[in-house]
């Protein structure tokens, strides 16, 4: 067994060796080739060996064993040897309790018979420090409240507390009498100390005497502000807080010192005031409601709001905060219209507006709302006053506009934003700073909904109201019109004036727009969370977006109509005559001429909302350029040098509908890319259309295939069109017509697919090259 043993233990070093060790080794056990048993073998030839080495181990077994009996026999004798000693440690233990609680007896019974003897003497300096200490030590004896003679000092304790409660509350009711005005005491050392072991007594005792000398300190405001009081009314509610201020001023000068500073006297009367007031001025108000007008409600709000900030710089609100704090319940207010305004509307408004400033914001002034939340109710007055405030507002802009006249052009007013809106915006903002400081809830709805009706009708009457009149109706507002109708197929185009009027209204409809907005944000930001979703002004910033719109539309149709007698001119002229080509024609010179006129007026008015003249210049050559080739059609039929010169005519229209943004100005700017996209696209198809009827109609294929590659229309109506153009006979046409329908593309099948042609249209660049190569052509022919 023992060999087998040493067999195992050869093999786990092996194994160990092998695994364990990363290094070269010499030793035997690392080989690779290593047998245990011929190892053993080695170290062991003989069994004598064996029996040497198993001797060996069993005499250090034995070894082993006499050490550990040892061991136990020296930890018995240690422990023999300490035991008196830790008898002697828990006695001296156990001797210590006994003495100090025994100290502690002799202390509480000692200290139980100074405070009975020191309460009946009223001697309450001695008594705050002593009852401290005796209530400090009775809290040891707690686990002995079972011994009967504890148990008698703890009830003597508790019993000298209840007198002592009572006492102080007889003396400071002796002192300070509930009933009546008149005080028979005042402040005392006695009554000072009093307070210091009230600290120490049940907090309700210290709440008592506190709610006791506030009450009677407030008594002569309850009569001097009786309700039946001509003092009372709203109109002399700065005597309120006059008085307060006097009453606080003497309160610091005689009681300052009597109460505890950490009690925050001073500002527990200011907050008790301000809960009676509160109460006594609701009550008041409803009884007198019809009395109240709006000058005399903001008066009211402006003087309270005015008295809370001051609250606010003087104290911290900490009792506000407490549980303990003598703040009766809230008076539940009536249902009725809630609205809030803190500006009292009289000619002193600048210097309450400073006022305003100066008080800190509703979320850093505890006191805020503390009396003002009574007014609430009868806001509904100031909501009326508002109401037709704004309405008599939107009325004088509308008699000064007409009594000032449009903005002139050339002027610094040519184009430029209205200054009534300004004026607008500066009386919301006011209105609206003013309610958040009394109210975030549905009163800023209420001014909000007031908002959104004078921001539409400020839309209505001062700006498309003032727009040039016309018979026709162009998108969600009424506009009245653009162009009067003269005498033959002549139009009156807009004045310089007009112009520059159209382009001040959409500035001021963009500034509106923006400011709206705004609006919008602040007054989310000023109402409650629960109620932001409440705040809607996207109808009135679409309203302004409409203006923008029609006003662009004016502009546009303005220049739009001025151009069709030279496109009828166009359409009316003998094409097939035309012998040789020359210059440009007089309709294109008369296009050229009104787009000069008009445009660099637009774009000077238009230059603080650049992005508004961008949007004029696409909508004109959106208009004009489908108009155009309308009129090309019209023009039938056309012989080749006709054709040529509508060409030429066409491309310069092209150049001067590529430099309309920047016509007439010295300072050139590169054209918005999408505009010029627009312009490509538009007239390179009036000019692939003036190509075609260019092209020779036979053989007919070739004919029509390039058709089909130059304009890409599958239209057949397009295609008949231009054939009227080349003044082919009704015959030819039935057949090109017919020969028209099989060369087309087979459209995509589905129930989505629409009947129109897969083609790409050619790049600028491509109809670029080809509009070279024909004026080469053009310049051959006239030479």
């Amino acid at each position: 067994m023992f060999v087998c043993l040493f067999v195992v233990v050869f093999v786990c070093c092996s194994f160990v060796s092998k695994y364990l060790f990363v290094f070269p080794s010499q030793d035997p056990l690392d080989r690779a080739d290593f047998n245990a048993v011929e190892y053993i073998n080695t170290l062991f030839p003989t069994e004598q060996a064996l029996e040497e080495a198993q001797k060996a181990i069993q005499q250090l077994f034995g070894k082993i064993k006499d050490i550990k009996d040892k061991a136990e026999k020296s930890e018995q004798m240690v422990k023999e040897i300490t035991r008196d000693i830790k008898q002697l440690d828990h006695a001296k233990r156990h001797l210590t309790t006994s003495i100090t609680t025994l100290n502690h007896l002799h202390m509480l019974a000692g200290g139980v018979d100074s405070l009975e003897a020191m309460t009946r003497k009223r001697q309450y300096g001695e008594v705050a420090n002593l009852l401290q200490g005796v209530v400090n030590v009775l809290e040891h004896f707690q686990k002995y409240m079972g011994i009967p003679q504890i148990r008698q000092l703890s009830e003597r304790v508790k019993a000298a507390q209840s007198e002592l409660g009572t006492q102080i509350l007889a003396d400071f009711e002796e002192a300070f009498p509930s009933q009546g005005s008149k005080r028979t005491g005042g402040p005392s050392i006695v009554l000072r100390d009093a307070c210091l072991v009230a600290n120490v007594l049940d907090p309700r005792i210290k709440q008592e005497i506190i709610k006791k000398f506030i009450r009677q300190h407030l008594s002569e405001y309850l009569v001097l502000f009786q309700e039946n009081q001509d003092v009372a009314w709203l109109d002399k509610i700065d005597r309120r807080y006059a008085w307060i201020k006097r009453q606080l001023v003497d309160y610091e000068e005689k009681y300052g010192r009597m109460f505890p500073e950490e009690w925050c006297m001073t500002e527990r009367i200011a907050v008790e005031f301000c809960h009676i007031t509160r109460t006594e001025l609701a009550k008041l108000m409803r009884t007198r409601a019809r009395e109240i007008e709006v000058k005399l409600l903001l008066f009211a709000i402006q003087r309270t709001t005015n008295f809370e900030g001051l609250l606010a710089k003087r104290f911290t609100g900490s009792t506000l905060r407490q549980l303990g704090a003598l703040c009766p319940p809230e008076t539940p207010l009536e249902p009725t219209n809630p609205f809030l305004e803190d500006e009292s509307g009289d000619d002193n408004a600048s210097e309450k507006d400073e006022d305003l400033d100066r008080k800190p914001k509703a979320p850093d002034n505890p006191f805020h709302g503390i009396i003002s939340k009574c007014f609430e109710p009868h806001l509904y007055v100031y909501i009326e006053s508002q109401d037709k405030n704004l309405g008599e507002l939107i009325d004088r802009f509308v008699a000064d506009f007409r009594a000032q006249g449009p903005p002139k052009s050339g002027t610094e007013e040519g184009g430029a934003v209205l200054p009534s809106c300004a004026d607008l915006f500066v009386y919301y903002k006011k209105c609206m700073v003013q309610c958040s400081q009394l109210s975030t809830g549905e009163p800023m709805i209420a001014l909000a909904t007031i908002f959104q009706k004078y921001l539409r009708e400020y839309a209505w009457k001062i700006l498309s109201g003032n727009l040039p009149k016309t018979s026709t109706n162009s998108g969600g507002l009424t506009i009245t019109s653009l162009l009067k109708e003269k005498e033959g197929s002549e139009v009156a185009k807009f004045t310089m004036d007009e112009l520059c009027l159209i382009c001040s209204v959409l500035s001021t409809a963009e500034y509106c727009l923006a400011t709206t907005q705004q609006l919008e944000e602040k007054l989310k930001e000023k109402v409650d969370a629960s109620l932001m979703e409440r705040i809607n002004l996207t109808g009135e910033m679409d309203t302004f977006s409409t203006v923008i719109s029609n006003s662009i539309q004016l502009l546009v149709q303005d220049l739009d109509s001025a151009c069709d007698p030279a496109l009828t001119a166009m359409s009316k002229m003998p094409w097939q005559s035309v012998e040789h080509v020359g210059d440009q024609s007089p309709y294109v010179t008369s296009v050229i001429m009104h787009i000069k006129q008009n445009v660099p007026i637009i774009r000077d008015n238009l230059a603080a909302t650049r992005k508004y003249f961008t949007q004029f210049c696409i909508k004109f050559t959106n208009s004009f350029i489908p108009k155009f080739i309308n009129h090309l059609f019209r023009c039938k039929p056309i012989s080749m040098v006709g054709a040529e010169q509508l060409l030429l005519d066409t491309h310069s229209l092209k150049t001067v509908l590529l430099d309309l943004p920047s016509i007439g100005s010295q300072v050139l700017r590169k054209a918005p890319a999408s505009y010029t996209k627009i312009v490509v696209k538009g007239m390179t198809r009036a000019e692939m259309i003036l190509k075609v009827v260019m092209a020779p109609h036979e053989p007919l294929v070739v004919f029509v295939d390039n058709y089909i590659k130059l304009l890409a229309d599958g239209n057949p109506e397009t295609f008949q069109k231009i054939l009227d153009m080349k003044g082919l006979k009704r015959s030819e046409q039935n057949s090109m017509l017919e020969l028209f329908r099989q060369r087309l593309p087979t459209p995509p099948s589905g129930p989505d697919s629409a009947p129109s042609l897969s083609f790409s249209a050619p790049t600028p660049e491509q109809e670029s090259s080809r509009i070279r190569k024909l004026e080469k052509l053009i310049k051959k022919r006239i030479q």
